[in-house]
């Protein structure tokens, strides 16, 4: 706790101007906090000073790494291969709830804003990072002018105008259109448009985290109106597929959970990009064989998420001759997600329906055996490599949000005290209650390490009683958003599911509204086409409070308090099970420029920079 207080004085010296960016990075860095956690902080909080003379943070001297790009031609590299073994199955974002879709879109379709690798923001659609200073942020935070880059064309030929930033807000609040980020885009109140590039943004009220919206591929793409005949309430599931985008690259060919082709966007920005002239997206197969592919084979130019256990990963270092595996860290985490819903009970055409209760999960007692009974110190030491990395917090890797107040352990003894009191009696190996028997449905995305996850896992539970079933899917299929698709995480058929997720930002407002209820209407259900973000049906009103505090918040400390207050809910309901703090690992042919592809960044898309993608020397 101690920490925590120090860092949010560290923050209010900052905003005073008493320690200039320097100093807080020293001081922060000092108590712990990584440097990129540390820029972030110092960053949002100048940006959001009303203290005369304070400015937004410089970003890195080079934030888009384009080293070898001068004198280059475009489309001169040929094709780039990639293989991403979570097959896409959309490419627009705002349709999307898997990070493989978004992804594979963010190549033809950008943010208006991006996290840098040192934690700032970078203009990629604006002119520039609005602020205090500049006039462009209102310093209550009540409001923002978005000045877009002057020359801005789509990849039709149309120009970009601030009238496509005000057709995505409406489009993406239209609740017809389902789409995923209309929380994150609900949040603005009215948008003026006094010329065509600059939009005048009022929030409904001040946002400590008014960049979210308009930050990172997951929520700050803008949509082309035009291509939606002006309409908002034009759905145009095209889109979905085939989306026309500012990035440097265009749709040829898409075959969603398969294949995608790109080809150079001819109308791009810069003259000189994107280097290749094609990139084939191949979708599909396991993590390891993907890395494989890139660093011993040569067949694929690169690979995202090769995540396998500690000895495949030394094994194809060790051995790669046509790549390297790289390493990255971030605040992503695997973790076991609770049910609150009954998944085998029908209603109203679906199952896991809001308001029926799940028969064994509901009781806090089951969830709090399941907490204490898994050896999280074997999954992530095994499994990941780092035995440290296991987590009692589902916000975690950066300490403006992760508590202090929390811990786990691992006690079987203690797990069979809790269910016995609770009344859960042992009736041979399992346990019984009313008549209704412990047993639970616990599904993961098929890879070998999450595998042995779940095979360790249901060893812990069957100590204790608890009778598991696994269930095994397809990750394309498994984070497939698709409204049909009954073996997607959306519609979570299952009692318990495990799979990773983490913030992208400093205050994570649409992360954590995956827990926000709103009276049920942010549940993933039928009737807004498993659109809404809270998957696990979790009913809090305590958490609805502290979310409602979060999104009017107006200073850092506040943000960082309940954000910590907001995870420490989620861990004493048991309401998920962090299990691990995950290390990222990609793959990267030794053809390309290993700087330019930014696996340095780890607030961005494995993508964010393919635009400056090239070759290496003497490839």
């Amino acid at each position: 706790m101690r920490q925590s207080f120090r860092l949010s004085s560290l923050v209010d010296d900052l905003r005073a101007g008493h320690l200039s960016r320097r100093q807080f990075m020293q001081a922060a860095t000092a108590l712990g906090v990584g440097a990129s956690a540390a820029s972030l902080i110092a960053s949002t909080t100048l940006a959001q000073s009303a203290t005369p003379g304070a400015s937004p943070a410089a970003p890195t001297a080079n934030p888009f790494p384009d080293a070898g790009t001068e004198g280059q031609t475009r489309g001169a590299g040929g094709d780039l291969r990639i293989i991403q073994s979570q097959a896409p199955t959309v490419l627009a974002p705002h349709s999307s709830t898997g990070s493989k879709d978004v992804y594979a879109g963010n190549l033809v379709l950008e943010p208006m804003m991006i996290y840098l690798a040192d934690g700032s923001l970078g203009a990629v659609l604006l002119e520039s990072v609005p602020s205090v200073e500049a006039g462009t942020l209102k310093e209550d935070l009540s409001g923002v002018t978005l000045v877009l880059k002057e020359g801005l064309v789509w990849s039709d030929g149309t120009p970009v105008t601030s009238k496509d930033i005000e057709f995505t807000w409406k489009w993406v609040t239209t609740p017809e259109n389902a789409s995923i980020n209309s929380d994150s885009w609900g949040i603005v109140k009215s948008i003026e448009l006094p010329d065509d590039r600059t939009a005048v943004v009022t929030f409904t009220s001040p946002q400590v985290a008014w960049f979210e919206t308009f930050t990172a591929a997951e929520y700050g793409v803008i949509y082309p109106s035009h291509v939606f005949n002006d309409d908002p309430t034009n759905k145009n599931d095209a889109f979905l597929t085939n989306p026309i985008g500012t990035g440097p690259f265009k749709v040829e060919s898409f075959t969603p959970n398969d294949q995608a082709t790109f080809v150079a966007n001819e109308n791009y920005r810069e003259a000189n990009k994107p280097f290749f002239s094609r990139v084939v997206f191949k979708g599909g197969g396991d993590a390891v064989s993907a890395g494989r592919a890139v660093v011993q084979t040569g067949e694929y130019d690169y690979a995202w998420n090769v995540q396998a256990e500690p000895a495949i990963i030394q094994d194809m270092i060790a051995n790669a001759s046509t790549g390297k595996i790289l390493e990255s860290g971030g605040t992503t985490v695997e973790a076991i997600y609770v049910n609150f819903s009954d998944p085998n009970k029908e209603v109203n055409g679906q199952r896991s329906e809001g308001n029926t209760p799940n028969p064994v999960l509901t009781d806090l007692a089951v969830r709090q055996a399941i907490q204490v009974a898994i050896q999280r110190d074997v999954i992530a030491g095994e499994f990941y490599g780092v035995p440290d990395n296991a987590t009692p917090n589902i916000l975690a890797g950066n300490p403006f949000f992760a508590s202090p107040n929390t811990s786990w352990e691992f006690n079987t003894d203690k797990a069979n005290q809790v269910l016995d009191e609770a009344g859960w009696a042992k009736d041979g190996d399992t346990r019984k209650k009313d008549g209704v028997e412990l047993k639970v449905t616990y599904a993961s995305p098929i890879n070998q390490v999450r595998q042995k996850t779940q095979a360790v896992v249901k060893k812990n539970l069957e100590a204790a009683g608890i009778k598991v079933q696994l269930a095994e899917v397809d990750t394309s299929i498994f984070f497939d958003s698709s409204p049909g698709n009954d073996q997607n995480n959306l519609h979570f058929y299952w009692d318990l599911a495990m799979w990773s997720s983490g913030p992208s930002s400093s205050i994570p407002v649409k992360f954590v509204n995956k827990w926000y209820s709103d009276g049920g209407k942010n549940f993933a259900q039928k009737e807004n086409d498993w659109a809404g973000a809270n998957v696990q049906r979790w009913n809090s009103p305590d958490f609805d409070k502290l979310y409602d505090e979060l999104i009017t918040s107006t200073t850092m400390e506040d943000a960082s308090r309940l954000l910590i207050a907001m995870n420490d809910l989620i861990i004493e309901q048991a309401a998920v099970i962090p299990l691990v703090l995950r290390v990222f690992y990609n793959a990267a042919s030794n053809r390309l420029r290993e700087e330019n592809v930014g696996n340095d960044n780890p607030f961005a898309t494995p993508y964010w920079n393919i635009a400056n993608w090239n070759l290496a020397e003497g490839q």
